[in-house]
């Protein structure tokens, strides 16, 4: 038997009318789930399903337009491969915002459905009443901005990099208003100017005794900060070398796809109605980040590591997804858990924590003078002052950016042979760079002037 229907799986053999009423069941279900349309789980068989992008459309604007409040978010639909047959898996996340119903059936028994075993049932009117009683009062799409007027211009600037234009509706589009049509605390954090800011801190040691450096990135547009945590976090995460008898090896001090879906899961899901941002700490050791809020309201340990979804913050989810930075519900933690086991994570009630340690052989490594590449060599000889990018390229004769970038750049940044003269701001257009003391010795040796 491969195909079992659960408490979290519904299996369908073709897209049917009941297929609102099964995204409701999981809505209003603490752990949320997944359907799959194109499998019979009575025949243990697989549909193909035929001309599948107009089957994925049409269960998105079912979904949309069909069921209250907004699911915005809190779904995918994805087209899979399954015994050379197509099959659509929808991944259905849930939220505090409970009871979600059928529009057109109402807050009833008729229109509102919970999980049970395997089966969509009708909720009584008990269960409605306690459940719109618990809805979240702390949604960060509740709360009003502390500010009333605000810009955009930073984050229309990244959805036209992406294709997309925002019109005049974008807020409400985007649910970035109230129910009475103010701005929320989600258009604040995503406003040009707001009072966030994430701190990305480093300390000489393995404890919080001597800090070293203390970075902030923020007040500004969230998914802006974002990118500035993650371009810092990668120039930190240095590479090392071990040259064994038989060949050269190279590591990172943590897996860049884990760090990246960290950074992220912490900053998309902090508890920010707390006004408390998520924090990044480098130690000699290890990285530690943490985000405010303990596991969301419905979901255990074990449901939170088997990649079961519940957003914190849709609209920020919503966003992330639009702007290629989040790939689907529930993809973050299962990436991490394929490089680190699950005691990286800690979790209290008011907190969560996932601590990186560094790979083995960087410590030591860190007392050896850097292996050098020839591009990184190069561009130590050419480096006489503060210069800044074009600068660089112009004197090794490079007009490749991405190359320059990857090549010399970026490992000599790793290697701390360089360092910015702006730190703070990796992408500023001011930029320049300048030789570290350990890259003066070696600029010498390498024959520099």
């Amino acid at each position: 038997m491969r195909f079992v229907e659960s408490k979290h799986i519904e299996y369908k053999r073709e897209l049917s009318e009941t297929l609102e009423k099964e995204v409701v069941a999981f809505l209003n279900t603490g752990e949320g789930g997944v359907i799959y349309i194109g499998i019979d789980s009575k025949t243990q068989t697989v549909w193909n399903v035929t001309d599948a992008d107009a089957v994925q459309l049409k269960i998105k604007d079912r979904i949309k337009n069909n069921i209250a409040p907004s699911t915005l978010g809190l779904f995918d639909v994805l087209l899979g491969r399954m015994d050379d047959k197509n099959i659509i898996k929808i991944n259905v996340a849930s939220r505090p915002e409970k009871p979600y119903h059928i529009k057109k059936l109402g807050m009833s028994e008729k229109g509102c459905f919970i999980r049970v075993g395997s089966a969509a049932e009708p909720m009584s009117s008990r269960m409605i009443e306690e459940m719109f009683a618990g809805r979240s009062r702390n949604s960060i799409g509740l709360m009003r901005s502390p500010k009333r007027e605000l810009s955009f211009e930073q984050l229309k600037i990244y959805y036209q990099e992406m294709g997309f234009h925002l019109n005049e509706h974008f807020a409400a589009t985007l649910e970035l208003l109230t129910p009475d049509g103010q701005y929320n605390y989600a258009a604040y954090l995503l406003s040009d100017k707001n009072g966030t800011s994430i701190k990305v801190a480093r300390y000489n040691g393995k404890t919080r005794v001597d800090l070293a450096e203390n970075n902030e990135y923020g007040y500004c547009c969230l998914v802006k900060a974002t990118k500035q945590v993650l371009d810092k976090l990668d120039v930190a995460n240095r590479t090392f070398t071990k040259i064994t008898s038989k060949q050269r090896l190279q590591k990172r001090m943590m897996d860049e796809t884990a760090l990246r879906e960290a950074v992220i899961n912490a900053i998309v899901h902090n508890n920010y109605s707390y006004e408390a941002p998520p924090k990044f700490e480098l130690f000699s050791d290890r990285m530690e980040i943490t985000s405010t809020g303990g596991l969301p309201f419905g979901l255990n340990i074990d449901d939170f590591f088997s990649g079961i979804s519940v957003p914190r913050n849709k609209e920020l989810m919503r966003v992330f997804k639009d702007l290629d930075l989040v790939e689907y519900l529930g993809s973050g933690i299962p990436r991490i858990l394929q490089k680190y086991d699950v005691s990286v994570f800690q979790f209290s009630e008011n907190f969560t924590r996932i601590v990186f340690p560094f790979e083995e052989g960087y410590s030591e490594d860190l007392e050896h003078t850097p292996q050098v590449t020839p591009q990184v060599a190069r561009l130590l000889t050419v480096i006489k002052r503060e210069m800044n990018r074009d600068e660089l390229q112009n004197a090794l004769q490079l007009k490749d950016r991405k190359s320059f970038r990857e090549l010399y750049i970026k490992p000599a940044l790793a290697a701390r042979l360089i360092e910015m003269t702006i730190p703070d701001r990796p992408n500023s257009r001011l930029q320049k760079y300048k030789l570290t003391a350990q890259g003066e010795n070696i600029r010498q040796i390498a024959g520099g002037e």
